[in-house]
């Protein structure tokens, strides 16, 4: 790079990364004075600057992103357009199976498997769009997944519809794709503005290769907007309301629960429990509402999520599983049983989860809200008996958030891609029954495991290191201290592992100065 290009690259860093008082002021409390101004992550970002030298490089140093209008292009609308040509490149990656079939081996061969398609049929929703609540059929999600998975299914013609010569499961996997998409634009639109200074940040979930390839597996995107809306509530100081999304994302996948997590170890930290008492209300709240109907209605489908769950095996790209496919192949190698899983998965998250509340309170500052979820998440994602290849969407929006860096982002996305098609070339050779010498060997697949794991762990150190040395946090270092704070945003710390040492090691003093004081009243009696 010319000297005056390195020149002008770090004057361009130091503008963006400048601030005033004002800016420190967290962005969930009081109304804002004047535009704020927006990070740009071709002048704030090492890694997208360089990749803009073919193109004139960083924006320049005169302009001031925030305060001009743009014009047509606002950060929402281009974030939008990215959103969608993300949308056009999922649609891509299923297209062997929208235009061939899903039947055979076409899922695995072409990696274009969903559970839409699968379940169509499988799940008796072809025909009875609601099997799941007429009693003759058992669907393994929980009870808002199955009401979308109904709702989509009654959205499909009949059989007799165009002259019997429509594809239902096409049309079902299209419905369900349609949904998706624009969930897909809601989550990025509201991480944006969850985002505070860095809305640009949100483009990492836009055109992740991650959300291109596993966001048509699965209904987990209602969930991933679930909580996406739930942190923008929490953001702008509204617990409750936040609440009420947490608790109809956990009635669609589990880990939005996790949030709860995040607000105790802030609430403990502060000493403020206000907000963890609203979030909690209002999870219960929306959770209560959406599950005791059904739970009343018919038990034995309503419970059938949690029996599932506990009864299966390690499932596949889980450590569990690598474990046990080694062990397979492995002479003298033992296999974990289910019930051994169960309790290592929990006791493993538990202790993750025990580790990351003292690393939250033993910071010197106070963690981000988007750093402690991250680590919550993705250790419930490691230590889980099942990792399947759509998880990856729950991690997306809160790497977005959590560690804004472009070039550990895509590192760790190409190891997921890596993994997304080792997974479906493993189920392949499995189902095709061929010859060793021909088929994807275990080895491999054991290693696209591995791999996968150490580069998720590899982001959540990073994330540690922000954690532990704030001057490492892309989002501090341009001058916000935690944009989703809400409701703990500009509070002082109450309650931090360094005042309980203060606080036993005062305890312990006196105690001594007290035992002295009795020694010598006993000695001149």
């Amino acid at each position: 790079m010319p000297e005056s290009r390195r020149i002008a690259t770090a004057r361009h860093e130091r503008s963006d990364t400048s601030h005033t008082p004002a800016m420190d002021a967290p962005v969930s409390k009081g109304p804002r004075q004047e535009p704020v101004r927006l990070t740009v992550p071709t002048r704030n970002d090492r890694f997208l600057s360089r990749l803009t030298e073919v193109v004139g490089g960083p924006l320049g140093r005169f302009t001031d992103p925030g305060r001009v209008n743009p014009g047509i292009f606002t950060v929402q609308r281009v974030l939008v357009v990215l959103t969608v040509i993300g949308v056009l490149f999922a649609i891509l990656a299923k297209n062997m199976c929208r235009t061939q079939g899903w039947g055979g081996m076409n899922s695995y061969q072409w990696a274009c498997y969903s559970d839409w398609a699968s379940l169509f049929h499988a799940r008796g929703f072809s025909e009875n769009a609601f099997a799941p609540f007429a009693g003759g059929e058992l669907f393994e999600y929980p009870v808002l997944m199955s009401v979308v998975a109904s709702l989509t299914a009654w959205m499909v013609p009949g059989a007799d519809a165009f002259g019997g010569t429509l594809d239902r499961t096409l049309a079902y996997f299209d419905i369900n794709l349609f949904f998706v998409a624009i969930l897909w634009i809601v989550t990025v639109i509201v991480t944006s503005k969850t985002a505070g200074r860095r809305p640009w940040d949100a483009a990492m979930v836009a055109l992740a290769p991650g959300m291109m390839l596993a966001s048509t597996i699965n209904w987990d995107m209602w969930a991933v907007a679930a909580l996406a809306v739930a942190l923008l509530f929490f953001a702008r100081d509204k617990p409750y309301l936040a609440g009420i999304f947490i608790g109809l994302g956990t009635a669609t996948k589990l880990y939005p629960i996790l949030f709860l997590g995040v607000v105790i170890v802030l609430a403990i930290r502060t000493g403020k429990f206000k907000a963890w008492w609203l979030t909690v209300a209002g999870t219960a709240t929306s959770w209560l509402a959406v599950n005791v109907p059904f739970a009343i209605a018919d038990y034995t489908a309503w419970s059938y999520f949690l029996e599932f769950t506990r009864d299966r095996g390690a499932g596949f790209s889980s450590v569990w599983y690598a474990w046990n496919l080694s062990a397979s192949n492995i002479p003298g190698m033992s296999q974990m049983s289910p019930e051994f899983i169960n309790k290592a998965g929990l006791w493993g998250f538990a202790a993750a989860c025990a580790v990351i509340a003292i690393l939250a309170l033993a910071a010197k500052e106070r963690p981000r809200v988007a750093s402690i979820l991250f680590l919550i998440v993705a250790s419930f994602v490691l230590f889980n008996k099942v990792y399947s290849p759509q998880f990856v969407v729950w991690l997306v929006p809160l790497v977005a958030l959590a560690w804004p860096r472009w070039k550990d982002f895509l590192i760790w996305q190409l190891f997921e891609v890596l993994h997304f098609w080792a997974v479906w070339l493993h189920l392949w050779a499995l189902s095709a029954q061929w010859e060793p010498q021909h088929s994807f060997p275990p080895a491999f697949y054991v290693y696209a495991v591995v791999a996968h794991i150490l580069a998720t762990l590899w982001i959540m150190w990073k994330v540690v290191e922000s954690m532990l040395d704030p001057s490492k946090d892309p989002v501090r270092r341009v001058g916000q201290e935690d944009p989703q704070a809400g409701p703990f945003a500009g509070l002082p710390d109450k309650y931090t592992l360094g005042t309980l040492w203060t606080w036993l090691g005062a305890r312990n003093a006196k105690d001594t100065q007290e035992s002295s004081l009795t020694k010598d009243d006993a000695t001149q009696r």
